[in-house]
């Protein structure tokens, strides 16, 4: 990693250290990471690719991959219902029928978009099945601890949104272990049911693309590719209400520094 200014992200990392900042040392007494900890997770995090088309065909050792599929499964859940399954995926003819109901999906959605915007769609990669290594599907299985859950008595959909913290403690885990992942949504899912032979109970939350890459795109391809902006910080974060700005010393101070980091990392702070 290379030398970096402590004072550009003055939001996202404060010095923990003491007298050699680069030590790793964790103080107990508010539960905060060291700088160096800390360094590392906000790496991963604005480091992480949804990778298409770099894929090698080097195995993932099995210590790897469980390391990466514990993080999944240490995701928070719901009423600690733990709805999700892991569908590990290589042999070439199952990637095939998942590849096949990608090809046609991808055509329908091709007609969705007009002009440039469907030229440029057509354009795009949106898939390595294929090309990877490993092809995960990751599942949920809305009756795995019973009918009544706690916290999803309201909100019924909180086991899906369960597993897609899942999907990312496993994305997260895999950059980190220096593996690409790849999110394939553009799949008809009652025919992916069929293919992977889901039981009615269980849904398909996220068809993964995993392995070793050439490399990792300094800033997500669609933003590269002129598809749709990184949306500044300022049009995300609203005070009391939706949409509702705020003039008060706390909103400012805090638009200022979400503005800097955010300018930080658009700049490149966290690539290698």
């Amino acid at each position: 990693m290379e030398t970096r200014d402590p004072k550009v992200l003055n939001a996202i990392t404060q010095t923990n250290t003491v007298n050699d900042p680069n030590i790793i040392y964790s103080n107990h007494t508010d539960h905060s990471f060291s700088k160096a900890e800390r360094e590392a997770l906000y790496q991963t995090i604005f480091s992480r690719r949804d990778v298409r088309g770099q894929f090698t065909s080097k195995p993932i050792p099995e210590d790897v991959l469980s390391r990466i599929l514990t993080a999944a499964h240490y995701a928070p859940s719901v009423g600690f219902m733990q709805p999700w399954n892991f569908i590990l995926i290589q042999k070439d003819e199952t990637k095939q029928r998942v590849h096949n109901l990608f090809k046609k999906a991808h055509d329908e959605a091709a007609d969705m978009f007009e002009g440039e915007k469907r030229k440029t769609y057509k354009t795009l990669k949106l898939e390595g099945i294929m090309e990877s290594p490993l092809n995960i599907c990751i599942t949920c299985d809305k009756d795995r601890t019973g009918p009544v859950v706690i916290g999803r008595t309201h909100i019924k959909s909180m086991d899906l949104y369960s597993t897609v913290c899942a999907v990312q403690n496993l994305w997260l885990a895999a950059r980190a272990e220096g593996v690409g992942v790849g999110w394939v949504s553009i799949l008809d899912q009652k025919k992916l049911k069929q293919a992977l032979k889901l039981p009615k109970r269980v849904t398909p939350v996220a068809y993964l693309c995993i392995g070793y890459v050439s490399e990792f795109f300094d800033k997500p391809e669609l933003q590269s590719a002129g598809w749709l902006p990184r949306l500044p910080m300022a049009h995300v974060v609203n005070f009391e209400e939706y949409d509702k700005g705020a003039d008060d010393s706390f909103a400012i101070n805090l638009l200022e520094a979400m503005n800097q980091d955010q300018k930080a990392i658009e700049d490149g702070y966290y690539r290698k």
